[in-house]
């Protein structure tokens, strides 16, 4: 492979203090990445999307000044183990233990990007405790129903022939370059020469860090079969939502209906941006992230506490990238 391109963050990023560790969770383990300072009084505690890694969430990680961020990879991608069944209950089991281990309490902000936020929004639904749920680009509605409905099933079917080939011929069809270009094309929209050479070669080096073929099949079967709607109702704690104006996984009105349903939820929108919103813009998002975690607490509890019956706030604002 090439030498990496040089990311458009580079000097923030060299300047943020990084950690590589190590757990294990239920007897498998999950490799997790400390950036920012050792000491810090706020922690982030990110999750990564659908066939990424811990990279994914890097450049968000160095925009949240002062904060411990915790980026896992994903079990079954990057480099930590697969869990035995990719499914969202193993998910939440996962997350929630990881949490566990690494003696993280409720005052620790969990953040979850595209995939990540069903994930973390399915874990915190099922009782997993913080302060302030962060998701970025999430996946609003239902993949398999309206306009995406199609376009899902040929990407289930293309996975699940990655799955059932002969080994060498289903990971070079999962692998294939001109394949994960098409997808880092479809979702990206900055017209910056530098910065799209450098997120095609992110794509290119980490899209394809999985452990096995049946680990990604289900994977991603799990991310079109569900997704944050299911589990508006049962959210209780504060959610910032930061969605992109041109977002082609779940649009913006979908991200309106969502934040509508939720208890106590902020729409954040980062314009003339689509799904790849922690690439493309991170400053911007982190920039809402900060915002939030630095409001009251009282603010910041308000959706703890009171009866499913009482009526949703929802606010919404559009945020520009900052500088780097």
């Amino acid at each position: 492979m090439q030498p990496p391109v040089i990311s458009p963050y580079q000097s923030l990023v060299a300047a943020t203090p990084v950690v590589h560790r190590a757990v294990t969770v239920d007897g498998r383990t999950t490799h997790y990445w400390e950036y920012g300072p050792a000491d810090a009084t706020e922690t982030v505690l990110a999750v990564h999307g659908f066939r990424g890694d811990h990279h994914g969430l890097e450049t968000i990680a160095a925009h949240l000044r002062g904060v411990r961020v915790v980026v896992p990879d994903l079990p079954g991608f990057g480099i930590s183990d697969p869990l035995p069944v990719s499914n969202i209950d193993a998910y939440v089991g996962w997350l929630t233990r990881f949490h566990g281990a690494l003696g993280l309490g409720p005052e620790t902000v969990v953040l979850g990007h595209s995939f990540g936020s069903i994930v973390t929004s399915a874990a915190v639904a099922a009782g997993l405790d913080t302060r302030l749920l962060v998701l970025v680009n999430p996946i609003a509605a239902p993949a398999l129903q309206g306009p995406r409905a199609v376009g899902t099933g040929i990407a289930i079917g293309y996975y699940r022939a990655g799955a059932v080939l002969p080994r060498p011929v289903g990971l070079g069809l999962l692998r294939n370059r001109a394949i994960v270009r098409a997808m880092s094309l479809a979702m990206l929209k900055s017209r910056d020469r530098d910065l799209r050479r450098w997120v095609h070669d992110q794509h290119d080096r980490y899209f394809s860090a999985f452990a096995d073929r049946t680990s990604v099949l289900e994977a991603f079967r799990t991310s079109v079969t569900h997704d944050v709607s299911e589990y508006a109702d049962r959210i209780d704690v504060p959610v910032l939502l930061v969605a992109a104006e041109h977002d082609d996984i779940t649009a913006l009105p979908e991200q309106r209906a969502l934040a509508a349903r939720l208890r106590d939820a902020e729409l954040v929108v980062v314009p003339e941006v689509g799904h790849l919103v922690h690439y493309e813009t991170p400053g911007a998002a982190a920039d809402a992230v900060l915002r939030r975690m630095a409001e009251p607490a009282t603010r910041r509890r308000a959706g703890r506490g009171p009866a499913r019956g009482t009526k949703r706030t929802s606010g919404e604002s559009t945020s520009g990238e900052s500088a780097s």
